[in-house]
């Protein structure tokens, strides 16, 4: 059973900001910014495309009901932030959404490596057939 399982089964404390029937939405313990949270479905999924598509309406609505929560911090904006697969930097195997809340000159940066020269019609080519 993966560490969000037990979180969400009650074996391990977490310290919950939001809760439905879909949903438990938690502090991070290594948080990158004062109120990152992690977000994650109750029925275990290792990737955000195996959900099916009615718990995937659920589980977006429970990320946003979680924004709303967090605003009691005064942020200024939020990153969320969610990574499928190890070389995507996936952690824990059971889909998770990040709510970074950021603060004017946090110095937080969430930004994208280095541009890749890619074609375009040769990408488009190899995904359309």
């Amino acid at each position: 059973m993966c560490i969000f399982c037990k979180i969400i089964n009650g074996e391990i404390p977490a310290k919950v900001v939001y809760e439905d029937e879909h949903v438990l939405a938690f502090l991070d313990i290594n948080p990158r910014n004062k109120g990152h949270t992690l977000v994650v479905p109750k029925k275990h999924y290792e990737r955000f495309d195996e959900m099916p598509d009615d718990e995937l309406c659920n589980f977006i609505k429970g990320v946003k009901k979680t924004v709303e929560v967090l605003k009691k911090l005064g942020f200024d904006g939020y990153n969320i932030v969610n990574n499928n697969g190890r070389v995507a930097g996936q952690e824990v195997n059971h889909v998770h959404f990040h709510i970074i809340p950021r603060y004017e000159g946090d110095g937080e940066v969430v930004k994208f490596g280095e541009v890749k020269n890619v074609d375009l019609d040769e990408v488009l080519k190899e995904i359309k057939g």
